[in-house]
């Protein structure tokens, strides 16, 4: 090769690689502006930080391997030959990192159809038992709950998905019953009378609906009285506290007794 055929080679080489390079560092500038905005928008219509962090990164990593493929076009790089790498590789990734991308897709889930969102008191329940917390996040890959004893628990989000959840959180008022036993000899109607005043006499139970007194059950030696009540989500605790301490005070001071299970045995 003659040396004037080498200089064209470089120089048109060398042209192509310069307009690649050009077409990256455009590309990525354009990209920092275009998530700028994008961010700015999302703060006007309020979504959520969570769900405002994943959807920039997804941006982000799409705008990036426009840029990138763009790039290597201009360089004189075969984009079938690229794509090929990409999707052998993409195979294998996914296939090593099933569960990462389980989780990434549930994560998307939770963000976008918000079943649960940050600051909510949530119930989860499994084949395992059930898990009770407030949601501190819902990232990528893991949601964080804070436990009622401050422990922090990191849950896959594929496993959110995928299992029944109570939020006591999103309505904001909740219904409580408290269930009462008590002697079959004691009066019906003053049993009804004392336990609608203690009720009644909790400033943070609702007046509507109206607090309720019933019969539940008859046992062997008792009957059983439920109150149910409903409040705000924050009192759910102070009044079921409130109703079972008082009452038993109430009870006591009436004179009205909590039976204990008993047996008479006969003996010929």
């Amino acid at each position: 090769m003659s040396w004037e055929k080498l200089s064209d080679v470089i120089r048109i080489q060398g042209l192509k690689l310069l307009g690649g390079l050009l077409v990256l560092i455009a590309g990525f500038f354009l990209i920092n502006r275009i998530l700028k905005l994008f961010g700015k928008k999302l703060d006007k219509i309020k979504v959520e930080p969570t769900l405002k962090i994943f959807l920039s990164n997804l941006i982000r990593i799409i705008l990036s391997v426009l840029v990138i493929l763009t790039a290597a076009n201009v360089m004189g790089i075969p984009l079938t030959s690229i794509i090929t790498i990409i999707a052998s590789a993409g195979v294998a990734v996914s296939l090593a990192l099933q569960g990462a991308l389980g989780n990434l897709v549930g994560g998307a889930i939770l963000l976008i159809l918000k079943p649960i969102k940050a600051g909510e008191y949530v119930k989860i329940t499994d084949a395992d038992g059930s898990i009770e917390g407030t949601v501190r996040g819902i990232g990528a890959f893991y949601t964080e709950l804070t436990m009622p004893d401050n422990r922090r628990l990191s849950i896959p989000n594929r496993q959110l998905t995928d299992t029944p959840m109570f939020n006591f959180s999103r309505e904001g008022t909740r219904r409580l019953d408290v269930i009462y036993s008590i002697s079959r000899g004691a009066d019906m109607d003053r049993v009804f009378s004392i336990l609608r005043e203690l009720a009644e006499g909790n400033p943070a139970v609702f007046r509507d609906p109206v607090p309720e007194v019933h019969i539940s059950a008859c046992g062997d030696n008792s009957y059983t009285y439920f109150v149910r009540v409903w409040c705000k989500n924050e009192d759910y605790w102070n009044i079921n506290y409130y109703l079972l301490e008082e009452g038993k005070r109430v009870l006591d001071q009436a004179g009205i007794e909590i039976p204990y299970p008993q047996m008479d045995v006969h003996l010929k």
